[in-house]
C-alpha cells in the first residue's frame, strides 16, 4: 500500500538539508544573539530565518497542514497539538551550541497525525548526518539502519542528559541530585551534547544507552522520539508511565531494564506543560 505521507517526508528531508546549509553559512559570519525568557534562553536571527524557510516551504506544498514551531510559539502562537497533520519544528536545536560554534547543531522536524509522530527528520548540520524515521518502517542515518544498544546493565552504560535553561534553585537542586545518583550507580559515563534531538539520535544509534531530561519542549523531542522507538528503544515518562510529548519530561532508552534503572534515581518535578503555556517560557 502506498504511504500517504511519503511526499511529506521527502519534502521534510529536502528542506532540512536546505536549512542546514543556511545554518552552516551563518556560522561563517557574525551571529546576532537575542534572548527570550532569560539571559541564557538564546535565539538568533538564523533560528527565525530557518523556521520561516521551513514553514513557508511546507505551506506551499501542504497548505492545509498545521504547525508548531519553537520561534512561532515564542512569538505568541499557540502550542496546540490536534489530530490534524501537524509539523513540529525546531529550526536550530542547540542554539547555544550554534552561538558558540560548538559542533552539535540540528534541524528537527517531526510530523504528527492523530497526535502520533508519523515521521521524524533530524539533520545534524555540522556532522552532515541525516537521521530519518518513519512509523513502522525503521530509523536510518544517511541511509544506514539504526539499532539501539543491547546493553541491559546500567553500570555498563553511557547516559546523556541536559541541564536546560531553568535556573530556579529548587529545579537545579533536583537536576543535580538525580545526576549524582546516576553517576554513583556507577555508570560508565554521563554526556551532554547540548541538543535533545541529537541525544535521542545517539540512543537510536546505539552510541549511548539512555537519555533523560525534565524541561525540554515538544519541538526538541518530536522527531527524535520516533528515531528511538523505530530503532528498537523505549520512551517513558520520568515516573515510569507513558511518555507525553507535551509534558516536557522524557526518558529514552535502549530497553525497559535500563530505563527503569534510570527512573529509580530521578528526583522528579513537573514544569509547566507546553500546551498550557501562552508562549515559550
Amino acid at each position: 500500500m502506498a504511504d500517504q505521507w511519503q511526499n511529506a517526508m521527502d519534502h521534510a528531508v529536502a528542506i532540512a538539508r536546505k536549512a542546514g546549509e543556511v545554518v552552516r553559512e551563518a556560522l561563517r559570519g557574525d551571529r546576532k544573539v537575542m534572548t527570550k525568557s532569560s539571559s541564557i534562553d538564546l535565539v538568533t536571527q538564523t533560528d527565525q530565518k530557518v523556521e520561516q524557510l521551513i514553514i513557508q516551504s511546507v505551506k506551499e506544498r501542504f497548505p492545509a497542514h498545521r504547525f508548531i514551531g519553537e520561534e512561532s510559539v515564542a512569538a505568541g502562537e499557540p502550542c496546540d497539538l490536534t489530530d490534524q497533520p501537524t509539523w513540529i519544528i525546531d529550526p536550530i536545536d542547540g542554539t547555544t551550541n550554534f552561538v558558540h560554534a560548538f559542533p552539535f547543531v540540528a534541524v528537527s522536524i517531526g510530523f504528527c497525525v492523530d497526535k502520533k509522530v508519523e515521521f521524524g527528520v533530524v539533520y545534524s548540520c555540522l556532522e552532515d548526518k541525516m537521521f530519518v524515521a518513519r512509523r513502522g518502517r525503521g530509523a536510518f542515518c544517511n541511509g544506514e539502519p539504526l539499532k539501539v544498544s543491547d546493553q541491559e546493565d546500567i553500570k555498563r552504560s553511557i547516559v546523556v542528559t541536559e541541564f536546560g535553561s531553568n535556573r530556579d534553585p529548587d529545579a537545579v537542586d533536583r537536576i543535580f541530585s538525580s545526576l549524582r545518583k546516576i553517576v554513583c550507580l556507577p555508570v560508565h559515563g554521563v554526556r551532554s551534547a547540548g541538543t535533545a534531538a541529537i541525544n535521542l539520535c545517539l540512543v537510536a544509534s546505539g552510541s549511548v544507552e539512555a537519555y533523560y531530561e525534565i524541561g525540554i519542549h515538544v519541538w526538541d523531542v518530536a522527531a527524535g522520539s520516533l528515531m528511538v522507538t523505530e530503532a528498537g528503544g523505549v520512551l517513558l515518562d520520568v515516573e515510569g508511565g507513558d511518555v507525553d510529548l507535551m509534558s516536557r519530561r522524557i526518558v529514552a532508552a535502549n530497553n525497559r531494564a535500563v530505563a527503569g534503572q534510570i527512573i529509580r534515581q530521578l528526583n522528579v518535578f513537573s514544569p509547566p506543560r507546553d500546551d498550557t503555556l501562552p508562549s515559550h517560557e
